[in-house]
């Protein structure tokens, strides 16, 4: 049972992902809804992985995702987004364990957790 931080500018997308976690039997130890927060909620919770969008307003996920990973190099990110653009992917994969596509498919979030804990 591992604790996750979900981070995602729609509360409904945030849900979505919270239930997919909690159905696989891990806890959703907080979330955020912009990259900023992202990395406060990181260092106040210290979660076992993140999972994060890419596309957000204010401070983007990718953005986020590199202040996280300057704050601590071993934090464990999946990232996700509705958008299949192949750059974006490749340059969140440079620090991200994984990259999942919405809208998700339950097996394929389930597996990308569970990869990224036994990394």
């Amino acid at each position: 049972m591992a604790k996750i931080l979900i981070v995602d500018d729609s509360s409904f997308m945030r849900k979505v992902i919270g239930s997919i976690i909690r159905q696989a039997g891990h806890i959703v130890i907080g979330e955020a809804s912009d990259g900023n927060e992202a990395l406060t909620k990181y260092a106040q919770l210290k979660p076992e992985l993140v999972i994060m969008d890419i596309t957000m307003n204010n401070v983007t996920g990718l953005e986020g995702l590199r202040r996280i990973k300057i704050f601590d190099p071993m934090a464990k990110v999946i990232m996700c987004s509705a958008m299949g653009q192949q750059s974006m992917i490749e340059e969140a994969l440079e620090e991200a364990l994984d990259f999942i596509i919405k809208p998700f498919k339950k097996d394929e979030v389930i597996n990308a957790i569970n990869k990224a804990l036994i990394s």
